[in-house]
């Protein structure tokens, strides 16, 4: 049965099913560590990793029947620490972050935002694209999420002599992108916030706080609506039916079948004894077990509630 909770914030509301959260599909079990969902239409992203989190690609997949297959890397990663796609609204921009570097072949010893284009969703990727100053900077960047208009959301730790990672956005002003601005206190603190998925439209936010004092273990998603003076509002925790007392991170908002889709390192192993060697193996290799997969809920995003926010003084 489709349980609707309300919580109720300055008179915003979300709406959400509780209901069983459920792996994305079921054709993703053959790989050990995947994380980072961006979709347009019937192709998708993510990054694949081995059980270190080591190796990292970038895969592509097509949606047949409602199953993501067909998976294959995309021509640029392979040799470096591609991770974190997000697909332009448009689909004709894959930003990403990675440790590439700008010139030379030795890896980055810090993470910068990097894109591919192309002309219409049928041609192939540009090669890799470094995004320049101000959004790159000698620090890491992360977590690109772009916009309608061209803004440009992202996670870095560039003031972590006072802060941890927060989340910056820098605006899309005459072609370029302009100097980044941290995003309020109502979404950052001195610790860790990170991995933002921001509405085309930017009316919402979804993200992660590590660690928080109202959160559930040890990553929790958040939610914050647009309010009139263009700031985000204060975020809620998206509760129990979503986030896990482990890692839940990376979110992706697919509000054509209004779903969530998100990256969590939950585990259904538990501390009960393994009677037998067949119990074991059959207990760790099963979809929760810890490492980084991809799971999706019901999710609706209010749109009485989001106008009710704009309204507010």
């Amino acid at each position: 049965m489709r349980v609707f909770i309300l919580i109720s914030l300055f008179l915003t509301t979300i709406g959400f099913a509780e209901k069983e959260v459920q792996p994305l599909s079921g054709t993703l079990d053959s790989f050990i560590n995947v994380r980072d969902f961006t979709a347009f239409k019937n192709e998708a992203y993510f990054t694949a990793q081995d059980a270190h989190e080591r190796r990292t690609i970038m895969v592509k997949a097509q949606s047949v029947n409602g199953r993501w297959r067909d998976f294959e890397k995309v021509p640029f990663s392979g040799l470096y620490r591609d991770i974190e796609p997000f697909l332009s609204p448009d689909g004709l921009r894959l930003y990403f972050a990675s440790n590439r570097p700008v010139t030379g072949i030795r890896p980055s010893s810090h993470y910068d935002i990097w894109y591919v284009h192309r002309s219409n969703p049928e041609s192939p990727w540009s090669e890799p694209i470094h995004l320049p100053g101000p959004v790159n900077t000698e620090s890491n960047e992360f977590y690109p999420a772009v916009t309608a208009n061209n803004n440009l959301y992202f996670t870095s730790d560039r003031h972590n002599d006072k802060r941890k990672d927060d989340i910056y956005m820098s605006p899309w002003v005459n072609g370029q992108y302009q100097p980044a601005r941290a995003l309020s206190d109502n979404i950052n603190s001195p610790g860790y916030e990170f991995n933002a998925y921001v509405a085309a439209d930017e009316s919402f936010l979804i993200y992660t706080i590590y660690a928080a004092e109202d959160g559930l273990g040890s990553g929790d998603l958040y939610i914050s609506y647009r309010q009139s003076d263009g700031d985000f509002g204060p975020r809620v925790n998206l509760g129990p039916s979503i986030n896990s007392d482990k890692m839940d991170y990376c979110p992706f908002y697919d509000g054509s079948q209004q779903r969530l889709i998100w990256t969590s390192k939950r585990s259904a192993i538990g501390d009960t004894k393994l009677p037998d060697v067949t119990t074991f193996i059959k207990t760790t290799q099963q979809y929760e077990n810890g490492f980084s997969r991809l799971y999706q809920s019901p999710f609706v995003v209010d749109s009485a509630a989001t106008q009710s926010n704009a309204q507010l003084p």
